[in-house]
Formats: C-alpha cells, sequence, structure tokens
C-alpha cells in the first residue's frame, strides 16, 4: 500500500499519498493491469501518427476504421479496443511488436504486464 507523504506542502490540510507505477490501480480499478497495457499501446500509437502529422481520415484509412473509433483512439477512450488490436494498429504503422514470457524473478505473487518502447 502506497504510503502518505510526512510533509505535505504548507496550506494544505489533504494528505498526500504516493502512488504506485500503475494510476488504474492506484484508483481502484479491477482490470487495471490490462488498462495501462491499453494505455500505453494507445501512446505509442498516437506518438506514431503525430509524427506522421496524420489527420483522422487519414488514420482511419489505414487502420481500416471509421473516424469516430480514431478520435476515440486519439483521445485514449480505449473500452472498445483490445491489446491485440491495438498492436495490430502499431504493425500498420510500420511498428515491429515483441512479445517476451519470462519467469517473475522474486517468484511472488502475480506476473507482470510490461510495455516498453524502443526509441
Amino acid at each position: 500500500m502506497p504510503n502518505a507523504t510526512p510533509n505535505p506542502p504548507a496550506g494544505t490540510d489533504a494528505d498526500i499519498t504516493e502512488g504506485t507505477a500503475n494510476v488504474f490501480a492506484d484508483l481502484g480499478f479491477a482490470d487495471a493491469d490490462a488498462l495501462r497495457t491499453k494505455t500505453r499501446l494507445a501512446a505509442v500509437l498516437n506518438e506514431c501518427i503525430k509524427r506522421r502529422k496524420l489527420k483522422q481520415i487519414e488514420v482511419a484509412a489505414r487502420l481500416g476504421i471509421p473516424q469516430p473509433r480514431v478520435s476515440a483512439l486519439v483521445n485514449y477512450r480505449l473500452d472498445g479496443f483490445s491489446v491485440e488490436r491495438l498492436l495490430e494498429f502499431l504493425t500498420a504503422f510500420d511498428q515491429d511488436v515483441e512479445i517476451m514470457i519470462r519467469p517473475r524473478p522474486d517468484q511472488a505473487g502475480v506476473g507482470k504486464i510490461t510495455v516498453r518502447e524502443i526509441v
């Protein structure tokens, strides 16, 4: 569980709690790992779109989805997108996706999913 900061900023009465690496878990979402993964994949995808300076209609044509779905994607409304679909979108933007499975080093608890972008 995150720890309360011993010295909150002056002028505040609120306790400040240090979060984890997953804001969705901090907020109590049951599917926090999936949300974090989808958000990270969408961030990489949105960076690809931004670098190419594409309009949403151009992105829609490339991905084979309607423009309103592109709008949802670039605004991180990801409830209608699976992780698999986001991975397919990344390959449509000339990104290689590699999935690596390995034993957890500390052998404790549940494994985790991590998305890393290599620039």
